[in-house]
């Protein structure tokens, strides 16, 4: 089983930062885009940023000049910089790998919670 181990969630106020990281297994990192979902109770998981093997990013409209997403390959590591959050950011974030933007393996997630 793959394993993806997420860190860097928790509780922020509203206007604040957080950073999540995502280690991956070398062999995945190596062969596979990566980024981070998210997910609320009984709403579907949404994509919130990707980045390809070649470094090309993607973010959800709604994060889009607040959230950074990159990838450290000599840590086979994916951060997701977080700034200027907002109450509505609240949820389990899930990292994930696979191709492209596609997931074929997650973590287990790590909430974050901004509070107003």
């Amino acid at each position: 089983q793959v394993q993806l181990v997420e860190s860097g969630g928790g509780l922020v106020q509203a206007g604040g930062s957080l950073r999540l990281s995502c280690a991956a297994p070398r062999s995945i990192f190596s062969s596979n885009g990566m980024g981070w979902y998210r997910q609320n109770p009984g709403k579907q998981r949404e994509l919130v940023a990707g980045i390809t093997l070649t470094g090309i990013t993607k973010y959800a409209d709604s994060v889009k000049d607040r959230f950074t997403i990159s990838r450290d390959n000599s840590k086979n590591t994916v951060y997701l910089q977080m700034n200027s959050l907002k109450p509505e950011d609240t949820a389990v974030y899930y990292c994930y790998a696979g191709p492209g933007y596609n997931p074929h393996f997650w973590g287990r997630g790590t909430q974050v919670t901004v509070s107003s």
